[in-house]
């Protein structure tokens, strides 16, 4: 502890002399050699602990700034996670829409190889309604035209069948239910038989079964299967993809050939669809298929 002496008292008056003096030496102007030799004197003398006082007191300096902006830094951190957080969105969004334009207009270019008129709609759920297994709900209704016993498409093809319509929405049985049955023909023998949804009768999974009516009729796998279209159009317009042929199932003592079916439309991927609310006016026939890919030895 600092003690009051006499001391004590006498270099605290040659402090405050000295220092007296040097700031009368700073304050005068000119060069003066004294004034000079002075000056860097008290540099000398002063400048380290003025250099140790301001290391000391620098993180303080730095923590007090901080603070001090502390909560306009936070806030600025959170409008940049809000900026980018919407722009993520908006760009999620932005594909969502090309893709469902993409969609669209694939199914645009069905409906008019097949002279379908369609409302477009989107499948908005899918539904166990009435206990049906396969079924979804779309988001247009009779307000738009849409009635049951209607055929509904997407861009590769047949989805299923209108079986309930309310004024804004409707319920489509998908062709994969085990209840459906679409009357069918191959593309390129024009036989004809049935598609269920399902599999094939003793045989391995699959998402639609083909039964053929003639036991004699040539079928292949690759073949590619339509719809053989009812009466009126209800509830199946003719001529839309319903798949390609996988392989076939030969079972003694049969009265027809099964085949299963690899489907034209992806099924677990629903989104952009078209019901047809008015058929054409003479069968497209295999007008609506795609373009076989050629074989590997031509291309």
């Amino acid at each position: 502890m600092f003690r009051d002496s006499t001391r004590s008292r006498l270099v605290l008056l040659v402090l405050v002399v000295v220092c007296a003096s040097l700031l009368v030496l700073d304050s005068r102007p000119g060069s003066d050699p004294l004034t000079t030799a002075g000056r860097a004197a008290g540099e000398l003398v002063f400048a380290p602990a003025a250099a140790g006082a301001g290391w000391a007191g620098g993180p303080a300096a730095s923590l007090y700034e901080g603070l001090r902006r502390g909560p306009e830094a936070v806030e600025r951190v959170h409008e940049l996670e809000e900026a980018n957080a919407e722009l993520e969105s908006e760009l999620q969004a932005a594909r969502i829409d090309q893709a469902r334009a993409d969609q669209l207009d694939d199914l645009l270019h069905l409906s008019g190889m097949g002279g379908y008129e369609i409302v477009p709609a989107q499948a908005v759920t899918r539904t166990t309604s009435r206990g049906y297994a396969h079924a979804v709900t779309l988001d247009a209704g009779t307000d738009s035209g849409v009635r049951t016993d209607m055929t509904v498409v997407n861009g590769d093809g047949l989805v299923g069948r209108v079986v309930e319509a309310g004024p804004r929405t409707s319920t489509v049985l998908l062709a994969t239910d085990a209840t459906s049955a679409v009357g069918a023909r191959l593309a390129e023998t024009r036989k004809i038989g049935v598609v269920n949804g399902g599999s094939v009768p003793g045989g391995a999974e699959s998402e639609l079964a083909f039964e053929l009516f003639d036991m004699e009729a040539p079928v292949e796998s690759g073949d590619r299967v339509v719809t053989l279209g009812s009466h009126e159009g209800a509830p199946f317009v003719p001529g839309v993809p319903i798949g390609t042929v996988r392989d076939v199932e030969v079972s003694p003592g049969a009265l027809s050939r099964m085949a299963r079916i690899e489907p034209a439309v992806d099924f677990a991927s629903l989104d952009v669809v078209g019901v047809v609310v008015a058929g054409p006016a003479e069968d497209p026939r295999d007008s609506v298929l795609p373009p076989e890919p050629e074989p590997e030895e031509d291309r």
